[in-house]
């Protein structure tokens, strides 16, 4: 459902008889002929997001009258600051990013799941690693408060292992490729493209010891808004989520034609492109409610939230696990799904 675009708020000195005839003029207007509101939106290289790229290359959000303007990052652990900063208005997350950040009284909300990640975050490591287990005592290198960050939690904690059984090396996830290349990291935590990258590597050195295959639903990608700006642009956010579906319909409607796009944006040629999407599952509308149902099961963020929660807390990177139903603001997925 789209929602209607409300009147420009005038200042309180223009607040005059002709103001408000000209606004409500220009309520009657077609979209197109006003000017489109625009939004500032921080995101990373990832095939999840591929649904948001498609969109911004055929500018499907003009119909809906918005202009996107998508900042990309190499660190999306710098994302949730420029938006505390107002450099952005919003930002591509993961949910674990979410939670630890409300646990450390952000008030940042997810609006709409994105994605599942299903085998695009990995932990590749030197074939003569064979398990989790062979971690033990070695360099593994990945990125602190990250998603890289909580699948290496949740694979050693299924082991029986904590970041005291590894020695841990800081690097963002684009740093991981060149340090195994160099022999000096024989551990690594990242997500596509860099996990293919590392896999076609000459004399086939590496391999994937564990992904988000093996923790179904925990990596969650999410669109997320301050709780200021979703109050000041519920219609821009809306025309944005809207964008989203258009895209997902042009990617299974043309998929050969989405490939060559997303393939741009993320470095490859199709064919690597329509590999790497196989890794994430994209969530359709229809499924979205699924997040926000107070549920023990990982498409929950109540059950993703409650294993998010704990291993950040017995890892010493939250205070203490929040209130999962502060994390989210449902209302924008149910009036699209009406």
């Amino acid at each position: 459902m789209t929602t209607p675009l409300s009147c420009f708020k005038l200042p309180s000195l223009r607040k005059s008889l002709l103001g408000a005839c000209l606004a409500a003029a220009a309520s009657l207007l077609p979209i197109a002929s006003q000017a489109a509101e625009t939004l500032k939106i921080g995101t990373v290289v990832w095939a999840g997001y591929a649904p948001f790229y498609v969109a911004d290359k055929l500018d499907l959000y003009k119909p809906h009258g918005l202009k996107v303007e998508l900042q990309f990052f190499n660190d999306p652990a710098l994302i949730p600051t420029a938006m505390v900063g107002g450099a952005l208005d919003g930002g591509m997350l993961t949910y674990d990013q979410v939670v630890g950040g409300v646990a450390k009284g952000l008030k940042h909300k997810v609006v709409m799941p994105i994605d599942f990640s299903n085998g695009g975050d990995a932990i590749v490591a030197d074939k003569a690693i064979t398990s989790v287990k062979d971690f033990k005592g070695k360099k593994v290198g990945y990125n602190p408060l990250s998603p890289s960050d909580f699948l290496l939690a949740y694979a050693l904690k299924s082991n029986g292992m904590t970041e005291k059984d590894i020695s841990p090396v800081n690097m963002t996830p684009e740093s991981i490729p060149g340090a195994m290349a160099s022999g000096s990291l024989p551990v690594g935590v990242t997500y596509e493209p860099n996990v293919s990258q590392i896999l076609g590597m000459p004399g086939d050195k590496f391999h994937v010891v564990y992904s988000s295959k093996d923790a179904p639903g925990l990596i969650t990608d999410v669109l997320v808004f301050d709780e200021k700006v979703i109050a000041k642009r519920k219609v821009a956010i809306n025309a944005l989520m809207q964008g989203y579906v258009d895209g997902l319909a042009y990617i299974k409607s043309h998929p050969a034609e989405a490939a060559e796009i997303i393939g741009k944006v993320l470095g490859v040629s199709a064919k690597e492109a329509t590999e790497q999407m196989s890794g994430v599952y994209n969530i359709p509308l229809a499924e979205m409610s699924k997040n926000f149902e107070k549920s023990d099961a990982t498409s929950s963020f109540f059950g993703s939230g409650a294993v998010i929660g704990t291993l950040l807390k017995d890892n010493g990177q939250i205070p203490t696990i929040p209130n999962f139903a502060t994390t989210f603001d449902a209302s924008f997925v149910e009036a699209l799904a009406k």
